[in-house]
């Protein structure tokens, strides 16, 4: 069932990309973010979302719902984007919503000429976060921890182009030198697509419940070589 609406706030902490977005339904209306390479949420999380507001010239009982990037990243910046996105919903008595951020990654591909999308986040050593989708955007595995090697994503580059993009590129271009696959550089989760994809699932009425929601941390790691 279509829901009217106007305004969703949407809110992306994950990584290094402090990102707010203000949208009424499909479109940004305005976007305030920043990518210094370090973690910044705690000191420009409060700032932007003020910032988004004051340009939009909304109030808070203007707001339909707000959502967050739920994860997998950062611990200490999905902590910091969720709690402050509870706090909100509850001050404003306002429904949550949370979109995965590696299916908000995969959103920012232009993959019309590639049969797979791969949005990677840097964890830590060889490790990555990791979902593969079709260029259609449906999903075809679930989202892993992974450590990666050169056989890594095999499955899939044998099939045909393999579009890989995020910050957890840059290790697998080092390691796969398959023909198919193709690397986009300087990609990150934004309030942008959270934003989107947020206002599919308002449509569907799929909120959250406030009080128990947690991030989708995915800390645990599979160790060694493993199939594809």
């Amino acid at each position: 069932m279509f829901l009217e609406m106007g305004y969703i706030l949407s809110v992306e902490t994950s990584g290094t990309n402090c990102s707010v977005v203000l949208s009424n339904r499909n479109e940004v209306t305005f976007i305030k973010e920043e990518n210094t390479g370090s973690f910044s949420h705690a000191e420009k999380l409060h700032v932007f979302i003020k910032e988004v507001m004051e340009l939009g010239n909304v109030a808070p009982e203007d707001i339909d719902a707000i959502a967050v990037s739920k994860g997998p990243g950062s611990y200490t910046g999905l902590r910091i984007g969720v709690s402050t996105v509870k706090g909100l919903c509850f001050a404003w008595d306002k429904p949550m919503l949370s979109v995965s951020t590696l299916e908000a990654l995969a959103y920012q591909a232009v993959a019309a000429e590639v049969m797979y999308i791969i949005p990677l986040i840097d964890a830590r050593r060889m490790e990555v976060y990791s979902a593969v989708f079709t260029n259609a955007m449906e999903p075809v595995r679930v989202v892993e921890a992974e450590v990666i090697d050169e056989t890594s994503f095999l499955t899939y580059l044998e099939k045909g182009k393999v579009l890989f993009l995020g910050d957890g590129a840059q290790k697998c271009k080092s390691v796969i030198s398959h023909a198919n696959a193709v690397f986009v550089d300087n990609k990150f989760p934004s309030a942008k697509e959270v934003g989107q994809l947020a206002f599919q699932k308002y449509q569907k009425n799929d909120f959250e419940n406030i009080a128990y929601f947690e991030p989708f941390y995915l800390k645990d790691f599979v160790t060694g070589k493993k199939a594809n």
